[in-house]
């Protein structure tokens, strides 16, 4: 073999001038390396848009998820308010079935409380419109405020730092 030729990989190759045929190979050499900086610029970015796809599916998913335990959750609150109303309808205190009423209304109450779930205590309080619903008046007796709550119809829950279902409630007013 002689100094003008060249192996490669893919096979042989002869080198037919001294100079030229350097520079020929510079600029090969220089375009291949452009196109794998290239190549490896789209690769980082395909990776990019990737991990954002993921992210995003994993917010959706998050959403989706705590959409539906949060529907779950409001469903069985007017099973509570039955029960707090048989409860409240039989105020003799003496039976096994109220006794059963009391231990699954707490059962209820147990599993609401493991996830999250609080009741919003309103009575007696200023109306605050973002945690109740004002569902009627009542006069307001000698120093209660106009605009206090009387009397809670519904109570309200929150779960977590946002509200599942908003109290409803009587507020008083003065006549006149």
């Amino acid at each position: 073999m002689n100094d003008n030729e060249l192996f490669t990989e893919a096979g042989e190759a002869t080198l037919d001038g001294p100079a030229g045929s350097t520079g020929d190979l510079r600029a090969q050499l220089d375009a291949a390396n452009a196109k794998a900086d290239d190549n490896y610029q789209k690769f980082l970015l395909a990776m990019a848009d990737f991990e954002n796809y993921k992210k995003r599916m994993e917010r959706d998913i998050s959403s989706i998820v705590t959409s539906h335990r949060r529907k779950l959750l409001e469903r069985f609150l007017p099973v509570m308010d039955n029960l707090e109303r048989a409860l409240a309808f039989d105020q003799s205190g003496g039976d096994k079935l109220r006794g059963g009423i009391e231990q699954t209304l707490r059962g209820f109450e147990a599993i609401l409380a493991s996830e999250g779930v609080k009741q919003i205590d309103v009575k007696d309080k200023p109306f605050d419109p973002r945690v109740a619903e004002a569902i009627g008046t009542l006069p307001a007796p000698f120093g209660v405020a106009d605009d206090t709550v009387m009397e809670v119809a519904e109570k309200g829950y929150t779960i977590g730092d946002e509200l599942l279902r908003p109290a409803k409630v009587l507020v008083a007013k003065r006549q006149g």
